[in-house]
């Protein structure tokens, strides 16, 4: 004779059961758990119902799984899963004989089959457990439409709402990657996660705390790892790379953009990037032949792109905006030369960022580009042509202020200050007019 299916439907209700306790005071016992384990959780009976017969979309909140381990001495994955078999000796309260004989070759072939028959149930139950997800395409189809829109609209507006948006879609995902889900779902879960910590990287940046976009950048990194993206994995090192040019890091810079360019992208522009930010790293430390080198490399990832950045928006790297990277770099590099071909790059990069419709327009990028320009004019004394550009770019940095922006704002204020336009009005003006806008408080919402 076959021995009986357990009759419970997972760990939790098979031990809450021996331990002859109802679901009441189960509830009873998760609260005075809780209390000793230095937390005030509760659960109702209609959840704990929900936990005992397995219908659960993955594990509870990382809290309550304590709660769960503690009382029972077992993991969380363990308790909602399919209970354990107990011979009917055990399960019936009575004790095998000392005295019964031998046992008999057709008992033994009964055990055996009942055994076979209980295992077969234990894994077809653990099938049904682990057939759960949190996540649908519905769910998944929502998530890409949020992250592109977010991407998309990113250089046009302002950074601190963006940056909450970001923050909230960052909390949706990670909640959801607590649960279950299929590995091909998770995987598409972190890959959703790996940008938006990689764009929170970027708007922390953009509002001046370096260490912060510093850590989120990391985090987008091992997102990356874990969805096996390396497009992913190269633009989260291109925001490394550029996070330590800015916090006067040219080396790190450096490293960092040639350590990203192990990982060949399946798609997408990431590649340029990495060259384009360490030619300027590499002009900061005014190494002309790798500046050369580097943008050279820069040009050549841009003939072997392959299809369209994922998901685009502020992940995608332009050619309007290359062109600017590299006017950067010559300038870095500083002589009469390099000068002239800045200022003609930086001239190219506006006129790129201007063929893009107004609600389309990177405005922080259009305004380094003209600041580079400002700055190649100031290098030639072109005074008029420099204060040209830095009056526009005062005019579009109130609705778009950005850290790196306030940065090359203040670096051109130390070239006004030197002895040749120290006699010019207009050099003064301008340097008062940079330094009263530097200074000004941030606006409401935005950390100082």
């Amino acid at each position: 004779m076959v021995e009986p299916l357990s009759p419970h439907r997972t760990r939790l209700e098979q031990l809450v059961r021996q331990n002859r306790r109802t679901v009441q005071e189960f509830c009873a016992d998760f609260a005075a758990a809780a209390r000793e384990t230095g937390g005030a959780h509760a659960v109702s009976e209609r959840q704990a119902g929900r936990w005992m017969a397995g219908r659960v979309g993955g594990l509870p909140h990382p809290a309550t799984c304590r709660v769960l381990e503690h009382m029972f001495g077992e993991s969380a994955e363990q308790l909602l899963g399919p209970p354990r078999y107990q011979p009917a000796t055990e399960r019936h309260g009575v004790a095998a004989s000392s005295t019964a004989g031998p046992p008999r070759a057709e008992d033994v072939d009964l055990t055996i089959e009942g055994e076979v028959a209980m295992a077969a149930a234990e894994s077809a139950r653990f099938g049904q457990f682990a057939e759960q997800s949190n996540v649908g395409p519905h769910t998944l189809e929502q998530f890409r439409a949020d992250v592109r829109r977010i991407v998309t609209t990113y250089p046009n507006r302002p950074v601190y709402p963006m940056f909450a948006e970001l923050r909230e879609l960052r909390n949706r995902t990670f909640d959801l990657l607590e649960g279950r889900q299929r590995p091909e779902h998770a995987r598409e879960l972190y890959l959703v996660a790996g940008v938006v910590c990689g764009a929170l990287a970027n708007a922390s940046f953009d509002l001046g705390w370096l260490s912060a976009a510093e850590t989120q950048a990391r985090t987008a990194f091992l997102c990356a790892e874990l969805a096996g993206s390396n497009s992913l994995r190269a633009w989260i090192r291109g925001t490394q790379s550029l996070v330590a040019y800015w916090d006067d890091r040219a080396r790190d810079a450096v490293q960092l953009a040639a350590d990203g360019w192990h990982y060949v992208p399946e798609n997408g522009t990431a590649r340029v990037r990495l060259a384009a930010i360490e030619a300027r790293a590499q002009g900061r430390l005014r190494d002309e032949r790798a500046t050369e080198d580097a943008l050279r490399r820069a040009e050549r990832a841009r003939e072997e792109v392959l299809g369209e950045d994922y998901p685009g928006g502020m992940l995608a790297f332009p050619t309007a905006k290359q062109t600017f990277y590299g006017a950067t770099a010559r300038l870095w590099l500083g002589d009469p030369a390099n000068l002239v071909k800045a200022e003609r790059q930086a001239e190219k990069a506006i006129d790129l960022y201007q063929q893009d419709p107004p609600e389309r327009r990177r405005l922080g990028e259009l305004s380094l580009a003209r600041l580079d320009l400002a700055a190649a004019r100031l290098g030639q004394e072109n005074l008029e042509g420099a204060a040209d550009q830095v009056q526009q770019v005062l005019a579009v940095a109130h609705r778009r202020r950005t850290d790196s922006v306030v940065r090359r704002l203040r670096q051109l204020t130390g070239t006004l200050q030197r002895p040749r336009f120290q006699t010019s009005a207009l050099a003064v003006d301008l340097h008062d007019q940079i330094v009263t806008f530097c200074d000004a408080p941030a606006p409401a919402g935005l950390p100082e």
